[in-house]
């Protein structure tokens, strides 16, 4: 059962077509249409992302990984057990003011592109989200339709009944009418 579509707005929506927002307009287009919403979300992820955004996901993923805190951590205790080691002659002794430097713009350059990264996703998941609410939208109009398809079908099976019952009840006074007739002495 299509509908058209100012008919399928005001019936699903309650508003009239001008009324919807652009989401409400996709799914309503797409339910009239017998068409799907559902899309793999994993097939544009990669797509169209400058050399700065694809860095910083490398980063982000790389910094957040037990490879690089265990690489991390052997190369700190290199670095202490060397200088600690050549303590006359170390390029850093301690208190390791050198490797103090270096952890501190590590971190200064790491955070803001891990921090990129988290944005870019967040706008991903963003979008995921709409995408989601949208198959969900289709999927409780469809659920909708099939009820008054349901319900359609069950009127139609009770005016169908209720008119054989009726025959049947013409069928028994008309015997029973019979019967009393062929029964009369006359």
């Amino acid at each position: 059962m299509t509908l058209d579509f100012a008919h399928a707005a005001v019936k699903w929506f309650g508003l009239q077509p001008h009324q919807l927002d652009e989401g409400q307009r996709k799914v309503l287009e797409r339910a009239v249409g017998r068409r799907t919403i559902a899309e793999d979300p994993d097939r544009h992820l990669g797509e169209n992302l400058t050399l700065a955004e694809r860095v910083a996901d490398r980063v982000a993923r790389l910094g957040g990984s037990w490879t690089f805190i265990s690489g991390f951590g052997v190369f700190l205790l290199a670095w202490v057990a060397v200088n600690q080691y050549f303590s006359r002659v170390a390029f850093d002794p301690y208190p390791f003011i050198f490797l103090n430097l270096l952890l501190s713009m590590l971190a200064a350059l790491q955070a803001p592109v891990i921090m990129m990264s988290q944005n870019r996703q967040a706008a991903v998941d963003r979008k995921m989200a709409v995408h989601d609410y949208e198959v969900n939208l289709k999927a409780e109009i469809e659920i909708m339709a099939l009820h008054e398809k349901m319900d359609a079908l069950r009127t139609e099976q009770l005016a169908a009944l209720l008119r054989q019952q009726q025959e049947q009840i013409d069928l028994l006074a008309r015997l029973l009418a019979q019967t009393e007739i062929a029964g009369q002495p006359g």
